[in-house]
């Protein structure tokens, strides 16, 4: 047997998150780094999320890496397939094929502290680092409900993120469970091949209009010909969003006026007053996540469409059963019903420095200083970690402050020398996380009335930051040692109190 394979580095995942660590490992002088990929090729939730309809709520020119714009996106909100493509773009662009690892899906790290490195164990091999950066994503992990009777189904089942494209579903009568982001956009895409569509809705959500559009040759010519004008569009859309999150975390109230404009908007379409009165939320705007359509509602008024203000409680056969006791014979069923984000799988998966798993560390709900750094997991950073998500902008433009976290991550561990590796203090997470959830008590999330995916199972808001992109990126600016305890490997070679005292 050879001698295990050692890098600096090891990215997990391949979407926005690990891409960007990867090209700014690049920039920073590191090329000993590999990308492990439990697919077989890159994206990430762009690569899975295949389903009818499929877009970013985000506008394309501020969903896109500031080092790596993009003059020529097709529309102001793109699909799925274009966001697909810019990041194989980026992933030729900057060369980084060479260091991805395909079909290599992480089966275990464990933390060694006599190496001071991560040993792991892949699908395709085992290998280790010195450190590794998470950057599984949120919503990377489907989750299906455990519905009774659910496994006699006669039909087909499937998720939104693992749509099956060989089932075609024209003529058939479709349960879509659900009403997120997902199912807002594929009601509408399949509404019309179908011959009933039932809706089963736990939870009405707020819809805005989606203000989307062609961009005009014109327009990507200027982009191309002035860099700068790309720039330009992106700073003002950052702008605005900006603006707007003072209202979603310290004046929610302020909120009701968008409730005025999301009603008219629902008015528009739903003439019917029994079915509005289903589809009309009873929390605050921004509780839930604001979706963002304007083909959901018209769908929704459609005649071979129906919405059960109830969530799905049992399958009998193939009669579908809600809670209030409303039945829907179907063919199919399709799940919109989120991802594991508050109980990443991938925290199963990794072993600390005192044998526990990240998950059991988590087992009272996730928490990491400044969202990268858990506490008895040295050299271990997260991408989108505990409390990064937002509800009103870019998550690129959070993925892109932990990369300059991680970036000065790497020059402390340079400027410390040797085998060194750094353990973020459990009383520096504490209070990273106690200022975070302080902030948090104000917010809509916290005090709009709603459940969402954003808690936890106790109840606590560990997904969302509370404040704007600006004072995050402030915040991961630097490492502060003082946030961390210095682990040395022994020196080999001398007694024990020659290397204690220069370990000193």
């Amino acid at each position: 047997m050879g001698e295990r394979e050692h890098v600096r580095v090891a990215v997990v995942g391949s979407g926005f998150g690990g891409l960007g660590a990867a090209v700014r490992l690049r920039r920073e002088g590191v090329t000993d780094f590999v990308v492990l990929e439990r697919a077989s090729s890159v994206g990430g939730t762009w690569r899975d999320n295949s389903y009818p309809g499929c877009r970013c709520d985000v506008p394309s020119h501020l969903y896109s890496f500031s080092f790596a714009p993009h003059p020529d996106w097709p529309r102001t909100f793109s699909g799925q397939e274009h966001i697909r493509a810019y990041l194989e773009h980026v992933t030729d662009v900057f060369r980084l094929r060479p260091h991805i690892r395909f079909d290599s899906e992480v089966k275990r790290m464990s933390w060694n502290g006599e190496r001071l490195c991560w040993d792991i164990e892949t699908s395709s091999g085992n290998l280790s680092a010195d450190l590794v950066v998470s950057a599984t994503g949120p919503l990377s992990d489907p989750k299906v409900p455990d519905i009774p009777g659910l496994e006699s189904f006669p039909g087909k089942v499937f998720h939104s993120a693992r749509w099956d494209h060989d089932y075609d579903l024209r003529g058939k009568r479709v349960a879509m469970v659900g009403t997120g982001a997902s199912a807002a956009q594929i009601v509408p895409s399949i509404q019309p091949d179908v011959s009933r569509l039932t809706l089963f809705q736990r939870t009405a959500p707020w819809v805005m209009p989606r203000m989307d559009r062609a961009i005009s040759d014109a327009e990507r010519w200027v982009h191309r010909r002035l860099p700068f004008t790309s720039q330009v569009r992106r700073g003002l859309l950052w702008g605005i969003r900006e603006l707007q999150v003072q209202a979603f975390t310290k004046h929610p109230k302020q909120l009701g006026l968008v409730e005025d404009l999301a009603r008219r908007n629902m008015a528009r379409s739903i003439k019917d007053p029994a079915l509005r009165a289903k589809l009309t939320p009873d929390y605050r705007i921004g509780c839930k996540r604001i979706l963002l359509s304007s083909d959901y509602y018209p769908a929704l008024a459609q005649p071979n469409v129906d919405v059960i203000a109830s969530g799905l409680a049992e399958v009998r056969g193939s009669t579908l059963v809600a809670a209030d006791g409303s039945e829907a014979e179907v063919d199919a069923i399709v799940f919109g019903t989120g991802f594991h984000v508050t109980d990443m799988p991938i925290a199963e998966r990794v072993v600390g420095a005192d044998g526990r798993t990240l998950a059991e560390a988590w087992k009272g709900g996730m928490e990491a200083l400044r969202g990268a750094s858990a506490a008895g997991f040295p050299n271990w950073m997260t991408v989108i970690g505990p409390n990064t998500g937002l509800g009103n902008n870019s998550m690129i433009l959070m993925i892109e402050s932990q990369l300059n976290y991680l970036a000065d991550y790497l020059r402390q561990l340079d400027v410390l020398g040797g085998r060194v590796a750094l353990d973020a203090r459990p009383d520096a997470v504490r209070t990273w996380n106690d200022r975070v959830q302080e902030r948090m008590k104000r917010t809509v999330w916290n005090t709009g009335g709603c459940t969402s995916w954003y808690l936890d199972a106790s109840g606590r808001n560990t997904t969302i930051w509370p404040g704007t992109t600006g004072e995050f990126r402030r915040a991961t600016r630097r490492v502060d040692l003082a946030e961390y305890e210095v682990l040395r490997a022994p020196v080999t070679g001398r007694p024990a109190a020659q290397t204690a005292g220069v370990d000193a």
